[in-house]
């Protein structure tokens, strides 16, 4: 029945191209998720927290067309799971106003992400890069989601979600449910090809320490062909291997073999095998998803109804709570 599934909400700013660490870490997972009768599940492009920095507006539309076409072509449903922009349902922008007059400014001082973006933007210090945990709140609770998939960088966000919806329930009665943390079971957390101690990363500075999901294959062959490894030969973990051990990561990801059965099939082997080995599988990954994007954006039309169709079902499910919410605050229905 579909009234006792769980419902998920997820997204993902369309603020550049994906990397193959986004699709492991997240992506893949989605589509999992999306495929069993246990979830409802909702992708929203969260364009809204993306403009908290500057964006060249000609770039964000692009990359904002990307990323829907990327999400499709990873595998998720539109006609299963509605795909959304998080700027097409306005009640997103009208919950937050009511979240960030429930938040305290303490709480929002101490958001670890707000301190790194306040470093890294001293420039355009904005309001939205201090308030945004009240709009992500909201995000969450129009939904009345059950579960959110979080890593470790966004476990802060879902602590105060969980924090304004107790303190709104309590102060106006039961009106949201405390959404609570989904973390995978597996899933590899893909690190730099060349700081194999950092995260992959599209802001890295050395383009060869990530790999995009649009990089071309020769490209990506290239990348981990220069993957920094150590003075050793053995394809094994250790102390002193993280490079080694993050393709290894890679390699298990895209082909679900076991690190213990990575080290048994490269037993004797060396670096340079091993290598053309995790570039073939990761191409062999990347190659159907590349394929079916480039057919999807040659479609535009299709694209367009992908996400009008997504932002009218998201904003029949936000609107029920909003209109609850905003009774209860005790604004006058128009």
């Amino acid at each position: 029945m579909e009234d006792t599934k769980k419902r998920i909400l997820s997204g993902i700013q369309p603020s550049g191209a994906l990397t193959l660490g986004n699709y492991v870490g997240a992506l893949r997972n989605w589509v999992n998720l999306s495929k069993t009768d246990e979830y409802e599940c909702y992708f929203m492009l969260a364009d809204m927290h993306t403009i908290t920095v500057r964006q060249e507006p000609k770039d964000f539309r692009k990359n904002s067309m990307d990323l829907l076409a990327l999400f499709i072509a990873s595998g998720l449903d539109p006609e299963k799971s509605p795909i959304f922009f998080q700027s097409h349902v306005p009640a997103h922008s009208m919950l937050a106003w009511v979240m960030i007059c429930n938040t305290y400014m303490g709480e929002l001082s101490r958001m670890t992400q707000y301190k790194d973006k306040a470093k890294k933007h001293a420039n355009n210090l904005n309001a939205g890069l201090f308030t945004y945990p009240s709009l992500m709140a909201a995000d969450i609770l129009l939904y009345q989601a059950d579960l959110v998939p979080v890593g470790n960088d966004q476990s802060q966000h879902l602590e105060i979600t969980r924090d304004l919806a107790n303190r709104f329930n309590n102060a106006y009665s039961e009106t949201f449910k405390i959404p609570e943390p989904y973390i995978p079971e597996v899933g590899a957390r893909i690190m730099s090809l060349q700081e194999p101690m950092q995260k992959m990363s599209k802001s890295d500075t050395n383009e060869n320490g990530y790999i995009l999901l649009l990089d071309p294959v020769d490209k990506i062959v290239k990348k981990i062909k220069r993957a920094v490894t150590d003075s050793g030969s053995e394809v094994k973990r250790g102390e002193g291997k993280e490079g080694v051990e993050n393709l290894m990561s890679i390699y298990s990801a895209v082909t679900g073999k076991t690190m213990d059965e990575i080290e048994a099939e490269f037993d004797g082997k060396g670096y340079g095998d091993f290598k053309n080995a995790v570039a073939e599988a990761v191409v062999d990954t990347i190659r159907p998803i590349q394929d079916k994007y480039n057919d999807l954006m040659k479609n535009k039309d299709y694209l367009k109804q992908v996400y009008k169709s997504g932002a009218d079902k998201a904003n029949r499910t936000a609107m029920k709570t909003l209109s609850k919410v905003y009774r209860k605050v005790g604004f006058i229905e128009p």
